[in-house]
């Protein structure tokens, strides 16, 4: 058997098991995006930064019923099998690079909109409302105080109505005797929230696109061997061939 249709046909069966598991771990990383928004969905105003997550979740679920497709047409050398094979590879690769691009356009707006949204939301601290044990969370996680930093409280009305003290959600974790004034700043968390914040959702958004364009350089590939194959197939026979001869 031709060399080229061998290793064309080996890098399409490889690609049709990548594509299940690309499928989970797409669905992995979308999920893991939008729970990691959802957490702090109180300081993030504008939803289109879900966009991405969203177009890899449905990218995922399109890439487990393909990937039999694939691996059918491939030992087949079906020319329509792999004319279909081709035209879905394609389509999901202009997803993963229009995911790609969202996540570039939109990881350069949540820093302008994160600041504004946090805060409106760290002024209205206070209660129980959603809000308030919003704001507790994200300083208890991310070990962190105020917008900018811990001294950022002193402009809210929660600390002029409760004795110039921030939220006992501001002390470090495992420290005794805090009372959240500001003269115990080695009992504090000394770091600003939004700082805090937008680290984490940067680093949610690069792992996202390092995955995506791992995975688009193997439909690349994965489309070139298609053609490979339609092209050798097409000039010398036509009709079933085995994997290996």
């Amino acid at each position: 058997m031709d060399c080229g249709i061998i290793t064309s046909k080996t890098i399409l069966l490889f690609l049709s098991l990548v594509f299940w598991a690309a499928g989970g771990a797409l669905a992995y990383v979308g999920a893991y995006v939008i729970k990691s928004y959802d957490n702090f969905d109180s300081f993030i105003q504008d939803k289109y930064t879900l966009i991405p997550a969203a177009i890899i979740i449905g990218v995922s679920v399109v890439m487990f019923i393909f990937g039999l497709v694939g691996c059918c047409a491939t030992i087949r050398e079906s020319k329509f099998g792999l004319s279909f094979f081709f035209l879905i590879i394609m389509v999901i690769f202009a997803a993963e690079v229009a995911a790609l691009v969202f996540s570039i356009i939109y990881q350069g707006k949540i820093n302008a909109d994160l600041g504004r949204s946090m805060n409106v939301v760290f002024s209205n601290y206070g209660g129980e409302d959603a809000e308030t044990k919003a704001v507790d969370l994200l300083q208890t996680q991310l070990s962190c105080c105020g917008v900018n930093n811990y001294t950022s409280w002193s402009n809210t009305t929660w600390f002029a109505s409760h004795n110039n003290t921030v939220p006992l959600s501001c002390c470090k974790n495992g420290t005794t005797g805090c009372t959240g004034r500001l003269n115990q700043p080695d009992l504090l968390n000394l770091e600003g929230c939004q700082g805090a914040l937008q680290h984490l959702l940067q680093d949610v958004l690069s792992y996202a696109m390092l995955v995506i364009l791992g995975f688009a350089v193997i439909k690349f590939f994965g489309m070139l061997s298609v053609c490979v194959i339609t092209c050798k197939t097409g000039s010398r026979r036509s009709g079933y061939q085995p994997l290996y001869a």
